[in-house]
This record gives structure tokens, sequence and C-alpha cells, in this order.
């Protein structure tokens, strides 16, 4: 499919506009438009939306779009939040704490990884005691891997840590890293920066093959071995190391 750098022009009909680079597209094979959040009917805006029906009617990318507000010169604001959700996951937009890595990872504007850090950071606070929570216990491979479902389909390698108590109970969630695992990327202060924080008593850490094959590779062994030693040395054990993909899983191998 071709693409175009003429300046964006309007269509005969529909409000439609000539592709800019990572505008949401619509093909019908011979030309190439763009749908623009103010080409969309006035019912299908989501703050119209919120405001006519409440939160519970709009998907997870319409009240990010409301978050972030407004796009960028290059990027309307409904082809990034699609693009954010589709390519990072929900977990990775939620859980990272520092604005810098979310403009990193996601590459977008650090004003707008402010509004998502400010946003999430809201939201783990006024939920954090909600005592009608069930506790999620997490002592097998299999369970992790149940409990990562949204991990399975990510295009890109993301590694994260699961937090737990003494009685095995998840006490946080968080993405370390996205990208291939190197010793370079994934260092042992990032894993265990979390676990003192929350005061943990033990780490599973997790990282999806975007490829579908389970088997670790021996990268992953060198980092899980390198991770296993400092945690003897802090007191904080690692239980585990789950590979993820698709239809399956597997632990590396090391002596946990």
């Amino acid at each position: 499919m071709s693409t175009t750098t003429e300046p964006a022009t309007q269509a005969p009909r529909g409000g439609l506009y000539v592709q800019k680079d990572s505008d949401l597209l619509l093909d019908n094979g011979e030309k190439q438009y763009v749908v623009r959040l103010r080409d969309l009917p006035a019912e299908e805006k989501p703050r119209e939306k919120l405001v006519k029906y409440g939160p519970n009617v709009l998907s997870v990318d319409e009240l990010l779009m409301i978050v972030l507000n407004a796009g960028t010169k290059k990027e309307g604001v409904l082809a990034m939040s699609r693009r954010l959700l589709k390519e990072y996951g929900e977990n990775a937009v939620v859980n990272e704490k520092d604005p810098r890595k979310v403009q990193e990872a996601l590459e977008i504007p650090l004003v707008k990884a402010c509004q998502l850090v400010a946003c999430f950071e809201l939201g783990r606070r006024f939920f954090r005691h909600n005592a009608g929570r069930r506790p999620v216990t997490l002592r097998t491979a299999s369970q992790v891997y149940e409990y990562l479902k949204d991990m399975r389909d990510l295009p890109k390698e993301h590694l994260r840590g699961l937090y737990l108590d003494s009685h095995y109970r998840l006490i946080h969630d968080e993405v370390i890293s996205i990208g291939s695992l190197t010793s370079n990327v994934v260092h042992p202060r990032e894993v265990f920066r979390p676990a003192l924080e929350y005061s943990a008593s033990a780490v599973i850490l997790a990282h999806n093959h975007p490829s579908g094959i389970a088997k670790p590779s021996g990268a992953d062994v060198a980092i899980t071995e390198q991770i296993v030693a400092a945690g003897k040395i802090l007191g904080i054990g690692l239980l585990d190391h789950v590979v993820v993909t698709r239809n399956k899983f597997e632990s590396v191998p090391a002596e946990y």
C-alpha cells in the first residue's frame, strides 16, 4: 500500500482526509483516507458519549482518548490511543510510574506521558484499599500464565514483575521493561526496587515471546541466574521466571 506526503485535503463527502504518517486508514483499494476524531458523528465521540451515557459504555481506547485529550501533528488522538493499547497492552500503560520511560517506550510527548502517569496514579490511590477486591494467589507457573492473559498476544517483549507477600498473594504488578531482554536492559535494581518499595517477600518474573516459541533463550537463562543471585543477597527470593506465548508457557531453568 503506497503512502503520500501531501498535505491533508478534505474528501468530497464524509469529512475524510488523505493520509498523514501514522494516521488510521480506511483502505478501499484505491485511495487512502484518514479518520480523525473530529470527523466522527457527535454521538460517537468519546467525550459526548461520556456526558450522555456515563463511563461504563466507553471502551478502553475511548477512555484513553479522553485522558490524552488531543493528539500531535503527526498522530491524531484516535490513532494514538489505539496504537498504545495495541502495541504495548493495558498493563504497560497503567503500571509505569516514570513519565520519561512512558515517553520513550510509547513514543509520545512528555506532556502526554505525564497525563497518563498522573491519571493511573490517582486510580491506584483511590482503590488501593478496596476491601472487596479478591486477592490473587500465585503458587505455580500455570497460575501465573492464567493471570497474565493480556501478555499472550503482545507484539513486543514485556518483562513483568509480580511481587508477592509471604502467603504468595500478589501485592504489586509492574512492567519492568519493554523490548528484547538483555543484561544491559534488565538490571537487578530494576527488578528489586518495587520489591523493596512494596515490602514484598518474593518475586516472580514473566516475559512474553512474540515468536510463539516458549523455550527460554540463553539470554533468558543468564538474566534469570543474575536475578536469583541478587535476590539471595537482598533476602528476596525469585520464585520463578515464566516465558509466556499465545498457547503455552515454560519456566526458565535456574537454581531458584
